[in-house]
């Protein structure tokens, strides 16, 4: 039977529209029910936090409720895992770190690959780490505290979270960087590190500038210097690494979101979306800075920014752990 022409065409575009028909449909129906968060650590530390004030703002946006599951253990591992397992359809999401998306990829041999196996949202925020000690260290500033490390080698002890952290790698590299040598005393967590810093039964730590920044503030420890290319606002008077006399020492806790790989591009847009409107939230924007949380720039809150400043990440630290022979036991 031959068709008129009109219908022909009619017919023609209905068919090549098929295929782009349910895309559609699926982008504006989601999300159609509550979407989780997985954090990989206990409630109540900074990670959750950030993840419950973010949420807050997001469950306006997207209409939904936002969950928060904590699933912690093994240094972040089991909660990422949980994530990459899940269905890639933008309900399970995963907030993570330098830790738990970059070291952790070199150290253990994970069940999941921490690029290949998801897809980047959105950066969040970032704080910077520091070298914070006990008020009575006698070291006045880092220069004289790496001297005072080279003339007391292996007697000086740094705190750390967990075994093999951010924190312990991070110190791993500046005993490359500096020539000194000191022993980690894990904990279970930052709370009752920094309590044993205070009372004088470890040395010093690298860790979260906000997480002793009152601390710092109150006289009641020292900060030698922040790993980051510039001073930190909150504490302006602390000198860089590079100032302080250690070139290139940066490290900093930023916040990522990712989801599944496979997750339709048109809902990581949508996700994106919610969460870059949260970012913007002047109340959001408090609570973060309240934190200590420095927001990430509105052009770097995309899935291609997060993408390229893990890539970066992976590409400066990989190599720092395989010469260090850093690896689960």
């Amino acid at each position: 039977m031959k068709l008129p022409r009109r219908k022909f065409l009619h017919l023609a575009a209905g068919a090549v529209a098929l295929p782009v028909a349910p895309r559609i449909a699926r982008a504006q129906a989601y999300p159609s029910r509550p979407i989780t968060i997985v954090v990989p650590y206990p409630a109540g530390g900074p990670t959750d936090t950030l993840a419950r004030i973010l949420a807050e703002h997001v469950r306006i946006s997207l209409g939904q409720p936002i969950i928060i599951e904590n699933v912690s253990g093994a240094g972040g591992r089991i909660g990422v895992g949980r994530v990459a397992r899940a269905a890639p359809d933008g309900y399970s999401v995963s907030i993570g770190n330098l830790l738990t998306h970059v070291l952790n990829g070199a150290i253990y041999q994970l069940p999941y690959d921490v690029v290949k196996d998801f897809e980047p949202v959105s950066l969040l925020a970032d704080t910077p780490l520091w070298l914070v000690a006990r008020k009575t260290l006698p070291a006045k500033d880092l220069s004289e505290l790496i001297a005072w490390l080279k003339e007391n080698p292996g007697k000086a002890t740094a705190g750390t979270v967990g075994v093999l952290g951010d924190p312990e790698i991070i110190g791993i590299y500046f005993q490359k960087k500096t020539g000194t040598s000191f022993r980690f005393v894990p904990y279970r967590g930052g709370a009752p590190l920094y309590q044993d810093m205070l009372a004088g039964h470890i040395d010093f730590a690298f860790g979260q500038a906000a997480s002793t920044f009152g601390h710092v503030r109150n006289g009641n420890l020292k900060a030698y210097a922040v790993m980051a290319k510039s001073r930190w606002a909150a504490a302006p008077d602390i000198p860089t690494m590079d100032e302080a006399g250690v070139p290139g020492l940066y490290a900093s806790t930023w916040l990522g979101l990712w989801v599944p790989k496979g997750t339709p591009k048109e809902v990581i847009t949508r996700l994106n979306s919610a969460v870059r409107a949260a970012l913007a939230d002047a109340t959001v924007r408090q609570r973060f800075a309240d934190q200590g949380q420095d927001i990430s720039p509105r052009e770097q809150q995309t899935p291609e920014a997060l993408a390229a400043l893990q890539k970066a990440e992976i590409e400066k630290w990989w190599p720092i752990i395989k010469a260090a022979n850093i690896k689960a036991e």
